[in-house]
């Protein structure tokens, strides 16, 4: 009783107004439960009342007021239902939109995709996305914890008409028994008091009545009348009874239990209906914000985000293509090639050798044809006639003697060959005045051009290119270094790691930048050659070129006979990357690791302590987890058939590993 009859008060405002006839207008946002009653209709008038008061106040008005509070629970339930299927859907979609949000930025920053106000209006598309579904996930927990106090005000209104439902029918059941006995009084009074007429006139025709014993007629009718007067007496007791148990039942009873039955129906109504208005003002603020995360509100002066129209707008197309050119500007084959040069043939004869620039070369002589494409007769008949350049020595050399110089000079790709240009002097018989001991050809200014022109790589420390694999090391699986070398860890993975965390853990980009290919080819043959020699705490070592040393690191482990996570446990791998729960996830991922061979366990190690020690940049570098295991994914799995449809889970165990660093291996 006492639970019940609280609402009695906190709803008393639920009723209308009797002394305006007004009803408070609605407001936009959700109202308390005391200020819902305002959105009520006029009051009725004093007949409609009076015709509802009778029939609550007849013999079916209780039961009609359970039918309708059961009406009003079920509304409620069902409501509640709806809400948290919707709470649902909310939730669902708000978590797809985050993971294609991620998905398409963690895309635009691959090596393969556009980078530039492209790969910055991506990640400001993705957080607009993000935003909109922080709104969804926060709708779908407002509609959850409406649905949650729905159900709870369902279950406690059902408990109360329950408490109300056996004292008003155990009220009303107690009169209709006291009524039931009253029949029955009445029917043995009235028995008895025709038994008592026969008796008495002497009418034996009832069939069933007669006298038996020694009795007489005068001692029968005797107690036939004491009995008559005995179910009299108890006639008129049960209908006062039953009198005053109806009138406590009309007075006291029935009043009371409509009264709260009406409670608990206004207070179940009430709550659905703040629900209602609750979901509709949820509804629009969601809307809203989704709207403001696309085109947020300036401020006075103009600022603010942008919206997602102004974000698309500031995509430069032309100014990304000019910036992902301009940014090879420094590599070493951005240079222009060395100037082709035009050498006559000694069989020709003597005239221009070079077309290279330079100090102009002098005037043929007059023997000498103009055209250099006629077919000239051997130069061995006029060797005396050669013009002479002012920086060659005296002593008749001509322009032939340049001949072999520009040959020393020219790369190793030159399509003459160095042979021709050594047998050539010793068939000039103009040349008694060359010094024996110097070199077959003068120096002078007109080599200079093609020396400053060629790109720079010459290496340091007095290594040179195209060195022996004395001792290789790439293409050589882990196992066979350690028995070689003796280290678990191979020597290039721990000096490319040094590198990079000595000059590279701030530098944007880091191993998704690629390198210089000449840098990288040059200092693998250092490594194939001998590795001990190598030292890369220098940065000259590498040319001051980190992300050559970031590719090299990958090159090594793409050339690996079997990739870092073995073939044996690839499936393994990628099964265990299907996993959706987190903690699964990891722990299953940390099982297979612990499985693999010694050699591949400790690299694997030391390259993911390093890669987390390149994450914790990511404010600098943007090298996040996700972005990482995207550039290390096929290369650490493999990338060769059937692993290629595979990238996706290939990058998931990649990103796990490095989240869950310290889970899965000791920092020590």
């Amino acid at each position: 009783m006492a639970e019940a009859s609280s609402p009695s008060t906190s709803l008393s405002a639920l009723r209308p107004s009797q002394d305006d006839g007004a009803s408070t207008p609605h407001t936009d946002a959700p109202q308390p439960l005391s200020d819902v009653g305002a959105s009520d209709p006029a009051p009725v008038d004093t007949q409609t009342k009076e015709r509802l008061e009778k029939i609550l106040q007849s013999e079916i008005g209780v039961t009609t007021l359970l039918n309708r509070l059961k009406q009003s629970i079920a509304a409620a339930r069902d409501y509640a239902l709806f809400l948290k299927k919707r709470s649902g859907l909310e939730e669902e979609h708000a978590h797809g939109l985050k993971k294609i949000a991620r998905s398409a930025q963690e895309a635009a920053h691959r090596l393969d995709s556009r980078q530039g106000s492209y790969g910055h209006a991506q990640d400001e598309i993705s957080r607009i996305h993000e935003q909109m579904a922080d709104h969804g996930l926060q709708f779908a927990v407002s509609l959850y914890q409406m649905s949650t106090d729905l159900n709870e005000l369902a279950e406690n209104i059902e408990k109360s008409r329950k408490q109300w439902k056996a004292s008003g029918l155990a009220a009303e059941k107690k009169v209709q028994d006291a009524e039931g006995l009253v029949e029955k009084a009445k029917a043995k009074y009235d028995t008895l008091a025709e038994q008592y007429d026969r008796v008495k006139t002497g009418d034996k025709q009832g069939g069933k009545f007669g006298l038996k014993g020694h009795k007489s007629a005068v001692q029968q009718e005797e107690e036939l009348n004491r009995k008559v007067q005995a179910a009299d007496a108890d006639y008129k007791a049960k209908v006062q009874a039953a009198q005053s148990a109806r009138q406590e039942l009309v007075t006291t009873h029935r009043p009371q239990t409509v009264h709260q039955m009406r409670q608990l129906i206004f207070e179940c109504d009430s709550g659905l209906t703040l629900q209602l208005q609750k979901y509709a003002s949820f509804n629009e603020k969601h809307l809203l914000g989704k709207g403001l995360s696309v085109s947020p509100l300036k401020n006075e002066t103009g600022g603010g985000p942008k919206s997602l129209r102004e974000v698309v707008h500031d995509i430069d197309s032309e100014g990304d293509f000019n910036r992902h050119i301009l940014g090879f500007e420094g590599n070493s084959g951005s240079v222009a090639a060395p100037q082709v040069q035009y050498v006559r043939h000694h069989t020709l004869g003597s005239g221009p050798t070079t077309s290279a620039p330079g100090p102009a070369p002098t005037s043929a002589p007059s023997s000498q044809p103009n055209s250099t494409n006629a077919r000239q007769p051997s130069p061995l008949s006029a060797p005396s006639q050669p013009s002479v350049p002012p920086s060659s020595a005296p002593g008749g050399q001509g322009p032939q003697t340049q001949l072999p110089s520009l040959s020393s000079q020219q790369s190793p790709d030159s399509f003459h060959s160095a042979a021709q240009y050594q047998a050539f002097p010793s068939s000039t018989s103009s040349r008694p005045q060359q010094p024996p001991s110097g070199p077959p050809y003068p120096t002078g200014p007109v080599y200079k051009p093609t020396q400053s022109t060629a790109p720079m790589m010459h290496p340091p420390n007095g290594y040179q290119n195209n060195l022996p694999p004395v001792n290789p090391v790439f293409g050589i699986s882990l196992e066979d270094l350690f028995r070689r070398d003796g280290t678990a860890v191979p020597v290039i993975v721990y000096q490319c790691i040094q590198a990079v965390e000595m000059f590279g853990l701030d530098m944007e980009g880091i191993y998704r930048q690629s390198g210089s290919a000449n840098h990288i080819n040059h200092m693998k043959s250092l490594f194939d050659n001998d590795s001990s020699k190598v030292d890369f705490t220098n940065p000259e070592s590498f040319f001051h070129d980190v992300n050559s040393v970031a590719g090299l690191l990958k090159q090594f482990f793409r050339e690996l006979p079997d990739p870092l996570f073995t073939r044996q446990n690839y499936a393994d791998f990628i099964n265990a990357a299907r996993v959706d729960n987190q903690d699964q996830r990891r722990d299953t991922l940390h099982a297979i690791i612990n499985g693999l061979p010694d050699p591949n366990y400790a690299t694997l190690r030391a390259l993911v302590l390093h890669l987390n020690r390149v994450q914790e940049h990511a404010s600098s570098n943007r090298m996040s987890a996700g972005n990482i295991a995207i550039c290390f994914g096929p290369t650490l799995m493999g990338a060769s058939g059937a692993n290629l449809v595979d990238s996706g889970w290939q990058n998931r165990v990649i990103e796990t590993v490095l989240l869950n660093t310290f889970q899965i291996f000791d920092d020590d």
